[in-house]
């Protein structure tokens, strides 16, 4: 269980460490706006669309993720295979969001439907078979 919430923690902490490059972007646009920060991030293209965009997803993926690991402790369902794929979707989403500033959209799309699989894999584990 402990690996669950460990890969949970993780999972969490993403999206805040994925912000690292996007504020740098912002930073380029002639210095972080924290007035307006979200109108700022409108304005960004290149490499800083695609730091917004990574850290926007990072979000995204946690509130699948977050649920299945909930779901799999509630019910018990921590075995080895379970605690595999919560590390494994842990280590795609940080390949992916590297894939995605590298602007490598091909791999990026193949390494997310991985990841995003993971967590509903999980939940299918988590029914009792009759």
């Amino acid at each position: 269980m402990t690996v669950l919430i460990v890969c949970l923690m993780v999972a969490a902490f993403l999206p805040y460490l994925a912000k690292v490059p996007l504020m740098k972007a912002m930073a380029a646009l002639g210095g972080y706006d924290n007035n307006h920060p979200r109108a700022q991030q409108t304005a960004l293209t290149g490499f800083g669309a695609r730091a917004l965009a990574g850290h926007q997803n990072a979000f995204e993926s946690l509130a699948v993720f977050a649920p299945a690991v909930v779901v799999a402790i509630a019910v018990g369902q921590d075995s080895a295979l379970v605690q595999g794929l919560a590390v494994a979707h842990v280590v795609l989403r940080v390949i992916y969001h590297v894939l995605y500033l590298a602007n490598l959209s091909t791999a990026r799309s193949l390494v997310w439907v991985g990841a995003i699989l993971v967590p509903f894999v999980m939940l299918a584990l988590c029914i009792p078979l009759i």
